[in-house]
């Protein structure tokens, strides 16, 4: 049977990364977000927020962005897949729950407490990076992160076109089934 093992999440950091380094030489960082979800209670009427808290696990170069650039309170999208911890307590219980190993995170907005850290990398932070994908030198992987960073800025400061929506029947076709 074939299984499909893929999570989105988006959420607030609920504290700041936990970095370490491991004898091989890679890093990795742990996150800890808080997802909210809202929705009315159809009996009361009511608004009810209900919360998911999850860790996650950012392996690699990855992991020392996320320790350079996020805290506390910053949103995040994760995506990865979903992964089952068990473990002994120390009173002798077995413990278990889920995280999730991130493939990539995003990072959204700005930092949430107004702090000093660093927004958004920029093409400098890029230059002592050695990319791992094949034998670019750092001069044109420097170019290449620049260009990336020029058409994002250019992205946001464009006004959107209105596009005008046309509204079309449901397409339907003569298939017998």
């Amino acid at each position: 049977m074939a299984s499909y093992n893929r999570i989105i999440i988006v959420g607030n950091l609920t504290r700041d990364p936990e970095h370490k380094q491991l004898p091989s030489g890679q890093g990795v960082c742990r996150l800890g977000i808080a997802s909210n979800r809202q929705f009315k209670n159809r009996q009361t009427g009511t608004q009810i927020q209900e919360v998911c808290y999850v860790d996650i696990d950012v392996w690699g170069p990855q992991a020392d962005s996320c320790n350079k650039f996020l805290q506390k309170g910053r949103p995040v999208l994760v995506e990865g897949r979903l992964k089952f911890d068990t473990w002994q307590d120390q009173q002798g219980q077995t413990r278990s729950k889920h995280s999730i190993v991130a493939d990539r995170v995003v990072f959204l907005g700005s930092n949430s407490e107004g702090g000093d850290v660093q927004e958004e990398p920029s093409a400098e932070d890029f230059s002592s990076a050695k990319p791992s994908f094949g034998t670019q030198d750092t001069a044109e992987f420097s170019k290449i992160a620049q260009a990336v960073l020029d058409k994002k800025r250019k992205k946001e400061t464009e006004t959107p076109k209105s596009s005008a929506f046309i509204d079309q029947p449901p397409f339907e076709d003569d298939l017998p089934f």
